[in-house]
């Protein structure tokens, strides 16, 4: 099975928000060497916590620290742009790493819509023309000319377009449109991905360049030498997703903390509904469950998100995963 990465540039409390940025550039290197096939990076907008902004420009500074792994969006938020520019944009980046970029869009914003609307005014029409968007830019990412227009620069590559979401609308247009689909998985402990993925198999048009579906999901995952380590250093996002439902974000909080400090009764509700699904512990318990949600959901291939307050922490759960599902380090 393949393993890929999804990485949304965290912020760390006791860090600038710049250097979730470049950490986000040495994890791509270091998940090249473990043999991970894609990396890909998310798009969010006036967020505390995802630091993420700009996944285009990232790519293109993950390309020219790396020579295998593909690079994805995962992704860009379509509405706020328009569908020629993210063309030329993705066309560019093919140019710099030819046949090995992936670009996922989405319809969400990404963001609260008072956001959405300061990038792109006409947000709430945007939204609706999303399906049209991903079939003009299917014509200018294949160098084609269309409404009179050809994006540059072309090549002899160009990059795979995937739809990405997390209901039953994504994976219907990604069907319709003969397209890879990825859930996301995360967002909220699955909820949901059996019937869209039922949906995207049953209603599935094939398409020249993907005869036949290509579905995958993004978990999130945290594997550790020790099962109480890895449940240790867990307790930052499982702070943050109690401190999410009170409407208060900011950067990821050290564990240590979290544990001296604890959690409410009600928190604690909150926290073992988050423990019951999650994937975290040792790595052979971690994979256990991964591959038996693969085998569940027929997958061929997970995308793994891991969040910890140290990235020491989580370079070495890539690495636990890594060696656990026996990949081909790089060289």
């Amino acid at each position: 099975m393949k393993l890929s990465v999804l990485d949304q540039s965290i912020s760390l409390a006791g860090a600038g928000e710049d250097a979730a940025i470049r950490d986000t550039l040495e994890l791509a290197q270091h998940c090249e060497r473990l043999g991970y096939h894609r990396f890909w990076l998310s798009e969010h907008h006036s967020l505390p916590t995802i630091v993420g902004t700009a996944p285009e420009i990232l790519m293109a500074a993950v390309a020219a620290r790396t020579t295998r792994i593909r690079i994805g969006s995962a992704g860009v938020m379509l509405p706020h742009y328009a569908a020629l520019k993210v063309a030329e944009q993705f066309r560019v980046l093919e140019a710099l790493a030819p046949g090995r970029i992936d670009l996922g869009v989405g319809r969400a914003p990404g963001a609260d819509m008072r956001t959405a609307q300061l990038l792109n005014p006409d947000a709430y029409r945007a939204a609706e023309a999303f399906p049209q968007q991903i079939v003009d830019l299917q014509w200018w990412l294949a160098g084609e000319a269309h409404h009179g227009v050809i994006a540059h620069p072309r090549g002899p590559h160009r990059p795979q377009v995937w739809v990405l979401g997390s209901s039953d609308y994504g994976a219907q247009l990604a069907a319709h449109l003969g397209l890879p689909y990825a859930f996301a998985y995360f967002f909220a402990d699955g909820q949901g991905v059996e019937e869209a993925l039922h949906l995207y198999r049953t209603l599935y048009k094939p398409s020249a360049r993907h005869p036949v579906p290509q579905p995958t999901i993004c978990v999130w995952a945290l594997a550790a030498d020790t099962e109480e380590e890895a449940q240790h250093h867990a307790l930052s996002r499982e702070r943050w997703r109690v401190d999410r439902l009170r409407g208060h974000l900011g950067p990821l909080q050290p564990p240590d903390e979290i544990a001296a400090r604890g959690f409410t009764a009600e928190e604690m509700r909150t926290v073992e509904a988050t423990r019951r699904k999650a994937l975290v512990g040792t790595a052979s318990q971690v994979a256990a469950k991964m591959r038996a949600l693969a085998a569940a959901l027929e997958l061929d291939e997970l995308v793994v998100n891991t969040w910890a307050h140290d990235p020491a922490v989580r370079r070495r759960s890539y690495a636990l995963l890594a060696q656990e599902f026996g990949l081909a380090p790089a060289g």
